[in-house]
């Protein structure tokens, strides 16, 4: 005979929402810290004798009329859940197990004694996510509701997002984090201590980290000043002595009078990271404002001003080895709608604020986007071009072997002696710097990797960052003519004038136009500055024209009509056309910003533009397209929110080459994934009620806009409609042969409301209710002219 312990369950504890935060679920109601008493256990999972419960007569435990409730053992539902179903070990409930997907939990109020069947992967899922959580706060037993298990999985995802995911995400730098803070992974030198780099005028926070240093002496942490010019040569001197860079600091005095520092705290794109990285902030910042954290968001632009200010631009990441590459441009947008956010009894220290950010902006579009060598100087367009020198420090050691396998050949050395003989300058190969320059101007592009940018990045003036500085421009014409009174002045007290940059958004249109715009293929196209001829890869890109405001309202239509079947799959926006991509073989793999697959930012900055262009049917249908990839993987894998999508093939498993982030974890997923947590708490604001309910049930898009569709088929000539055919099927079977799980079957379940059993059945479009509001799209009201004609009469574009 064995004793445990269960809690005494109190019927009068106030019930509290059974959809709270886990903090609260899981620490009030008949949750809440409880008396225990010891009993024997019996044959029944739990005694009801043992609980605080009138006696029940059988077979009439349970009103019938009330939600119902489960009485849980943890730890040995947990071990049950894993034995039983996790038939492939991965600590996750999935589709791809094989266990009989079904397990009975005794009632509430039946004191455990009466059992009901939970069923179905994603209620399963569930009950292993709820448990993990329970566990987290200490919980032995619980009593669990019924609607956490069957919840509308829209409603649950968003649920997740905004109470924990973002906080998982979160981090600072300072004494209390600097141990976990400053591991890096990605530091494969022989002294792995942990390491700081300060600003060279920062003297303050110098002597700070080394009283942490000193305090600290375990931990090793060295602390080191930067030098007030930093050069291409002093970065490539640190390579083996890579570190952390300082952020922004805020100074505060304790109870007792004493100066204490406190990092400026920001969201990291995903779990394993502890950087704060370039353009992923940006989309970031969009989901935390949707959700009520302006004030984090408001430390990442605090932040990005810090790294301008003292490190000359936005870093791609505050580590020592991204001194010299920076990441696309999004600063002045996200600070305006920060902006937006505060609190307007302040106006005038609001607009201070911005004040202060825009001077960081204003010395970035000078001193990195308009100055060589990122400027051609013959077009006066901008290019992803940051200097550098040597191999980059940050990738694996074998990532680049095949690469200088053929010049340590030449050489007569191995690849390691030739790494460092080329570090050192002591060999010279020109055709390498030239390979280098434009692997690291990738990888400031943000697309790391594609064959759009294979060996000509730094060569090209391309469509996306062209056009946010064209965004730069027309956000500080309109700011300053509209939001600070005409009263701006950059670092060196230079007045600032709306005309003046407004003049520059014109001019840059103009060049957009000239050397990016391609009229017969109504697309927008990247421009080589050395060849001087437009490149041939169709981008999604071409699509941030629109989020801008710079394309006019022709070019808008056209894109709509003529090249968005290009982009429009299944499940969302590919990052390209397959035909642009090329052929796949085992020595030209797949690149993971190329098609089939897709990314979030491409997805929130197509539907903001279509709508700004008042395209909004369209943009709902891309929004859906992707929420319905999202839904369908969070439902049938666990939780699982990824980095990025197979959008054709609808899956998260794919074969690239730096895999994909988010999908490795235990039980529940505590992050999901930075932008991707964005665009679906953005992508809900582009819904209609029936979209959303659509959603809940897992619809599939081509059922949900049949009738659309069709209208668009049959107005295709026999021609097109055979090529869009060919199209498809070919994207289809190329999708699922370079994926780990291409299975058709996968992309159809559906999950609806639950049978008295739990389990599961098909459902059709709107069956499942809605359980929470709409949100509000999040809108860029600035642009230099708005296109405001509507655009109802123009027939949406066919889909692919």
């Amino acid at each position: 005979m064995s004793t445990q312990k269960v809690p005494i369950i109190d019927a009068d504890l106030d019930e509290i929402d059974v959809h709270a935060p886990a903090s609260t679920y899981y620490t009030s109601g008949k949750n809440a810290r409880q008396r225990t008493r010891t009993y024997t256990k019996t044959r029944l999972d739990i005694n009801p004798k043992a609980l605080d419960l009138a006696p029940y007569r059988r077979a009439s435990h349970d009103d019938k009329n009330k939600a119902r409730k489960f009485l849980i053992d943890v730890e040995e539902t947990q071990r049950l859940i894993l034995e039983q179903e996790d038939t492939d070990g991965d600590y996750q409930i999935t589709i791809n197990d094989l266990g009989p997907k079904t397990m009975q939990l005794g009632t509430a109020d039946s004191g455990g004694y009466r059992k009901i069947d939970i069923r179905g992967t994603y209620m399963l899922s569930n009950l292993l996510q709820e448990l993990a959580l329970a566990h987290d706060y200490g919980r032995k037993h619980i009593v669990l509701d019924e609607a956490r298990l069957n919840e509308n999985p829209v409603d649950r995802l968003s649920r997740m997002i905004r109470h924990h995911f973002w906080d998982g995400l979160t981090r600072r730098i300072d004494a209390d984090t600097i141990e976990i803070i400053c591991s890096d992974p990605k530091n494969r030198t022989v002294n792995r201590n942990p390491r700081i780099y300060i600003p060279y005028n920062e003297r303050e926070i110098y002597e700070y980290y080394k009283s942490v240093s000193e305090q600290r002496s375990h931990l090793n942490l060295e602390v080191v000043y930067l030098p007030k010019d930093i050069t291409p040569e002093y970065v490539k001197s640190i390579n083996d002595e890579p570190g952390l860079l300082t952020l922004d600091m805020r100074r505060q005095e304790d109870a007792n009078g004493n100066v204490i520092w406190r990092g400026v705290p920001f969201a990291v794109p995903g779990g394993r990271f502890n950087e704060m990285y370039g353009w992923d902030s940006y989309f970031v910042a969009l989901g935390l404002l949707i959700d009520g954290r302006r004030e984090l968001a408001q430390g990442m632009v605090e932040n990005f001003a810090y790294e301008i200010k003292h490190y000359g631009k936005i870093l791609n990441a505050n580590r020592s080895y991204y001194l010299t590459r920076s990441q696309p441009p999004f600063l002045t947008d996200m600070a305006y709608r920060v902006y937006e956010r505060m609190n307007p009894q302040e106006e005038k220290e609001n607009k201070a604020w911005l004040r202060e950010i825009l001077k960081s902006a204003i010395k970035e579009y000078h001193e990195v986007w308009m100055a060589e060598p990122r400027l051609d100087k013959k077009t006066m367009l901008s290019r992803y071009r940051p200097d550098g020198q040597g191999i980059p420090p940050e990738t694996e050691a074998s990532h680049f072997a095949h690469i200088i396998e053929p010049y340590a050949k030449k050489n007569n050395v191995t690849i390691e002696a030739f790494d460092k003989l080329y570090n050192d300058g002591e060999i010279v190969e020109p055709e390498l710097d030239e390979y280098f320059l434009h692997d690291r101007a990738v990888r400031e592009s943000g697309h790391d990797t594609t064959y759009r940018f294979d060996r000509v990045c730094a060569n090209l003036a391309t469509i996306d960052l062209n056009t946010l500085l064209y965004k730069y421009e027309v956000d500080l014409a309109n700011m300053i003519s509209h939001v600070l009174d005409n009263e701006l002045e950059d670092f060196n007290g230079e007045k600032q004038y709306a005309h003046v940059w407004a003049e520059r958004a014109k001019k840059r249109k103009q060049r957009i136009d000239q050397y990016l715009w391609n009229e017969e293929q109504s697309l927008y196209f990247d421009y080589n500055t050395v060849t001087e001829k437009q490149e041939t890869y169709e981008t999604v890109t071409a699509f941030w024209a629109m989020w801008a405001g710079c394309a006019s309202e022709h070019q808008a239509k056209a894109m709509a009509k003529n090249s968005l079947i290009k982009f429009e799959v299944l499940g969302g926006l590919v990052s390209g056309t397959e035909n642009s991509r090329g052929n796949i073989s085992i020595d030209r793999p797949n690149r993971q910003w190329d098609f089939p697959f897709g990314w979030a930012p491409h997805q929130i900055m197509a539907w903001e533009g279509f709508e700004k262009y008042g395209m909004k049917d369209l943009a709902r249908r891309l929004a859906y397209r992707w929420l319905y990839t999202i839904t369908k993987s969070f439902v049938d894998f666990n939780g699982v929110v990824p980095e990025k999508f197979d959008v054709v093939g609808l899956s998260h498993k794919v074969e690239v080459e730096y895999g994909n982030v988010g999908i490795d974890f235990k039980f529940i997923p505590r992050e999901g994934f930075g932008w991707m947590n964005s665009s679906f708490q953005l992508g809900l604001g582009y819904l209609n009620t029936q979209m959303r309910r659509a959603l809940g049930t897992c619809t599939v898009p081509d059922l949900l806009f049949e009738k659309a569709l069709a209208r668009e088929r049959a107005a295709r000539t026999p021609d097109e409609e055979k090529e869009w055919l060919e199209r498809r099927r070919s994207s289809v079977l190329i999708a699922r042969h370079i994926t780990q799980n291409g299975n058709a079957n996968a992309a159809v379940t559906r999950i609806g409301p639950t049978s008295p059993s739990g389990s599961e059945h098909l459902t059709s479009p709107g069956s499942s209710p809605l359980h929470s509001p709409l949100h509000s799209p999040l809108h860029s009201p600035r642009n230099l002219q708005p296109p405001t004609t509507s655009n109802d009469h123009l027939t949406p574009p066919p889909y692919v």
